[in-house]
């Protein structure tokens, strides 16, 4: 049986990941020690891990049975019924940690559910997202119940996104958006990340698109040194250049062959300067939330008093997610042509 050697902080994501593309062994077992797990794989799981930089290795695997987690964390708490019906059955993973939602009337309980799902996960932290957000930066409502550090690492596509997610959001649900950027051909271009954040972009366009270089721009000082961190993590230091500040301050005009604004709520404010950066015959990925009854007339609108007389014309429109009731997260790819 061919095992892949994962780094415990990585196991967890990196299983959904395999499971996702029907990669693991199913009928296997998934071994743990202090450090490191081995993921029974099959050989297009074995190519898939290599080619993201892990080992594999030849070993044996026994049978195991086939029960949910949330079985296992209902078998391991001690609850009344009714609080035993408020358990989530979803979760979402971040690296070694797991995040959950849950109901106020299990608060009390908050540590051993956060152990019990831990140890069902597999994973070493388990937080609490209690909703909303908060401050100029969106800093989520989020507390660590379980665990010592609501800090770790996710891999995606072969990405690595480094952050504290009691500090900072991920956007999981712009998954595809990111591996679609990564599959661009941007071969000596020069690309500028009005919105970089952590890097949800910025690394996928410099590890694998042929790109010579991304002004990384990210007001955030925390999101920052995250940027900065995941920049080394994904060996692309010499691809990268993160800058620290407002975007509407960078003095680019014109140099930009690809503008990404991958911000949400607010983008058409920002969209004067990503016409002020981009080169004739650049592109804009240009990312806002609309009411899917205004699209696009709404698109147009705020690209008319953005463009600055600018030609342009938008070569791709898709909607990334529904965001709100009748409010959808839309990209829009704008080809500016002088």
């Amino acid at each position: 049986m061919r095992l892949a050697l994962v780094p415990r902080e990585l196991a967890a994501e990196t299983v959904a990941d395999l499971l996702h593309h029907n990669m693991i062994v199913r009928n296997a077992k998934i071994s743990r020690s202090e450090e490191i797990v081995l993921i029974p794989v099959n050989e297009a799981g074995e190519k898939y891990c290599i080619s993201i930089g892990l080992k594999v290795i030849e070993g044996e695997t026994h049978g195991r049975k086939d029960e949910s987690p949330h079985r296992l964390i209902q078998k391991a708490l001690d609850l009344p019924e009714e609080k035993m019906r408020l358990l989530p059955h979803k979760w979402e993973l971040f690296g070694d940690l797991a995040i959950i939602r849950l109901d106020e009337r299990l608060r009390e309980h908050e540590e051993e559910i956060g152990r019990a799902y831990a140890k069902a996960l597999g994973v070493s932290s388990v937080c609490v997202d209690r909703g909303g957000v908060k401050g100029e930066f969106r800093q989520p409502t989020v507390d660590l119940i379980y665990g010592e550090t609501s800090e770790s690492v996710r891999l995606e596509n072969g990405i690595l996104y480094k952050m504290d997610v009691c500090k900072l959001m991920f956007a999981s649900g712009n998954v595809d958006e990111r591996a679609r950027m990564g599959e661009l051909d941007c071969k000596g271009e020069i690309i500028v990340d009005m919105f970089a954040g952590i890097g949800y972009f910025t690394l996928p366009l410099a590890k694998y698109t042929g790109a010579e270089m991304v002004y990384a721009c990210e007001k955030n000082p925390v999101a920052f040194k995250y940027l900065q961190d995941n920049i080394r993590l994904n060996d692309v230091t010499g691809k990268v250049c993160p800058v620290l500040g407002d975007n509407r301050s960078l003095p680019l005009a014109g140099i930009a062959d690809r503008v990404v604004m991958g911000y949400l709520k607010g983008t058409r404010d920002f969209l004067w300067k990503g016409f002020e950066l981009v080169a004739p015959g650049g592109v804009i990925h240009f990312h806002e939330t609309y009411n899917v009854k205004e699209m696009p007339h709404a698109l147009t609108r705020d690209l008319t008093l953005s463009s600055g007389g600018r030609e342009y014309k938008v070569e791709t429109l898709r909607e990334v997610k529904s965001f709100a009731p009748s409010v959808s997260h839309y990209v829009a790819d704008i080809k500016v042509y002088d």
